[in-house]
Parts: C-alpha cells; sequence; structure tokens
C-alpha cells in the first residue's frame, strides 16, 4: 500500500508539471509580440511637437545631436564609454544640451523595436533609463530570436506601469517618430551610426569624450563672440 500511494503521489506530481508546463506554452503561444513597421508614411502628428530626446540644459549655448541604433555595437560603446564623462563634463554642467535621434539601419533588425521601447518609457519620464538598458544589454537581446520580453523586462526594472508599457508596445504608434528621425538623419547627410551633428557639421564614429569637449568649447566661443 505504501508503494501504490508513493507511485499515486509521483503521477499526480507529473500531471501537475505537464498541465503548468502546457500553461505556459500556451501563454508563450497566445502572448501578443510587438512588431514594429519601417518605412512608414510619417504624419504631422508623429512629429509634432516633438524633436528628439533632450537631455541638459534648454539655454545651453552648444547642442550637440547624436544620431545612433541601439542594435549598433559602436552606439553601445560610445553609450557605455564616453558618454558618462560626457554627461559629467558637458550636460551637467550647462555647456551642451544633448539631443538623441534614432537612426535605425537595415540590417539591424530590433532596432526599431527597441527605439519603440525608450519611445514608451518616455511617456512615463524614464526614457533615458530605458536607454542605458538597452545599450548595457545589447550584447544579449541582439543574439535573441525575439527580443521584446528582454525589453518589457527593462520596462520592469526601471519602475514602469508595465500595462501602460505593454498597450504602448502593442499599439506601435510610435513608428512614424522613429521613421521621421531616420528621415531627419538622411537628410542632414548622416550615412552610419554613431553620427553627430554640431556647429552645422557631422563627425562620424565613435567620439571620446575629450574630442567632445574640445569642440564643445570651441563651438560656444564662436558663439559668444558673435553676440
Amino acid at each position: 500500500m505504501a508503494g501504490t500511494s508513493t507511485l499515486n503521489r509521483f503521477y499526480l506530481l507529473l500531471l501537475v508539471i505537464a498541465v503548468g508546463g502546457g500553461g505556459l506554452l500556451f501563454w508563450q503561444v497566445r502572448r501578443k509580440v510587438p512588431s514594429i513597421p519601417a518605412n512608414v508614411t510619417v504624419t504631422a502628428a508623429d512629429t509634432a511637437g516633438f524633436q528628439g530626446y533632450f537631455m541638459g540644459k534648454a539655454d545651453a549655448p552648444v547642442v550637440i545631436t547624436e544620431y545612433a541604433d541601439f542594435q549598433c555595437p559602436a552606439c553601445q560603446t560610445f553609450d557605455m564609454v564616453q558618454f558618462p564623462d560626457v554627461v559629467r563634463q558637458l550636460i551637467e554642467g550647462g555647456q551642451v544640451r544633448w539631443r538623441y535621434r534614432d537612426f535605425p539601419l537595415s540590417g539591424h533588425p530590433f532596432s526599431r523595436l527597441a527605439a519603440h521601447a525608450a519611445a514608451c518609457a518616455d511617456e512615463q519620464d524614464r526614457y533615458w533609463q530605458q536607454h542605458a538598458m538597452l545599450y548595457q544589454g545589447q550584447s544579449q537581446w541582439a543574439r535573441e530570436a525575439e527580443p521584446s520580453g528582454t525589453f518589457r523586462g527593462y520596462a520592469q526594472q526601471i519602475g514602469l506601469d508595465v500595462a501602460a508599457y505593454d498597450a504602448c508596445m502593442l499599439s506601435a504608434k510610435y513608428a512614424g517618430r522613429i521613421q521621421a528621425s531616420y528621415d531627419e538623419g538622411v537628410r542632414v547627410g548622416v550615412g552610419s551610426t554613431p553620427t553627430f551633428l554640431a556647429g552645422g557639421r557631422l563627425y562620424e564614429g565613435v567620439q571620446g569624450s575629450d574630442a567632445l569637449k574640445k569642440l564643445a568649447d570651441s563651438l560656444a566661443g564662436a558663439a559668444a563672440a558673435t553676440r
């Protein structure tokens, strides 16, 4: 009798595992996966009141625009290695206002999805936190078959209302904004990422914080001389 009871408990455990696993599989199959289309028609509403993601004082004498792709390894290098020094030396000091624009490259299948994940975080005033998470985790999610779950995990980590984030992602409402950002980059001559625009000139490739400080000092001096 004892052996029969043990065997029955064993089969019951297998049944629970099977049902639970089946439920997980069912959830995974039924889970809606966001998709962000490319080459969409940009409407006036997509760009109204939005010129990019800014960091720094509005009255800073110098504006530097970064055109970048969240799936670009060189962009990750800049964001993780050089950008913290740029923030400390130039942005927090009030010398530079930083402007980030999405430039999703066609060879990077998840760059628009990542850009949209950041845009949805911006709805909850957490853009730069999600921006940092996306670059920090790039080496992982860029190898995944479908990284939207990873991006959702970042949203949870930075304290977003996940239900609102999910609705935003499934709506693909910022596809036009991302396209408009890309189109702007093309118009000014961007051909690769990262590319920086400052003082009407483009600077391609990863720029060191010291080089950017020298550039900002030069532009600020020129602006002061013309006043």
